[in-house]
This record gives structure tokens, C-alpha cells and sequence, in this order.
């Protein structure tokens, strides 16, 4: 038989919903996600061998990718207890 998920006084236990991402998160991979388009958009020059396509493009997408995107999804803002004041000498 499976078990029913109670707590010790027979009640379900209620599961509080916690989002990992907030508004500056969203913010960041929406940036990352410009920034990924505009190097898609430069790649699709329609000259083979100018500036946009071989320069500018891998640079936006490799910044996108590998720099924006993931720190959209690390970025977490500094509760007030994290922040320890300095010492000074140190």
C-alpha cells in the first residue's frame, strides 16, 4: 500500500511553492536571449566573408551562450545578513 504524505496530526502537509528565478533573472536571460538573435541576425549576412559573419557573430553568440545565459541563471541578489561588513587591515 502507498503511503498517504500526513503529518503526525493525520492533516496533508501543505508544499509552499518557492521560484527560483526572479524578476533580474528574467531580465538577464531575456539580454541573453537579444543578444543570441542579434548574432543569429549578423550570421545571416548575406556576404560570405565580411566583418558581421565572421567577427561580430561568433562573438555575440559565444557572449550569449556561454556569458549572459548562465549568469541569468546563477544571479542571485544578497540578502542583508549574506553582506558582512569588511574588516579593515585585512
Amino acid at each position: 500500500m502507498a503511503k498517504n504524505e500526513k503529518g503526525k496530526q493525520g492533516k496533508k502537509m501543505k508544499r509552499e511553492m518557492v521560484f527560483p528565478f526572479e524578476r533580474e533573472n528574467y531580465l538577464i536571460l531575456a539580454a541573453g536571449l537579444v543578444v543570441i538573435i542579434l548574432g543569429y541576425l549578423a550570421l545571416s549576412e548575406k556576404t560570405v566573408e565580411g566583418f558581421l559573419p565572421l567577427t561580430v557573430a561568433p562573438i555575440l553568440l559565444v557572449l550569449g551562450y556561454c556569458v549572459i545565459i548562465p549568469v541569468g541563471i546563477m544571479y542571485r541578489k544578497k540578502s542583508p545578513k549574506d553582506e558582512t561588513p569588511a574588516t579593515p587591515g585585512t
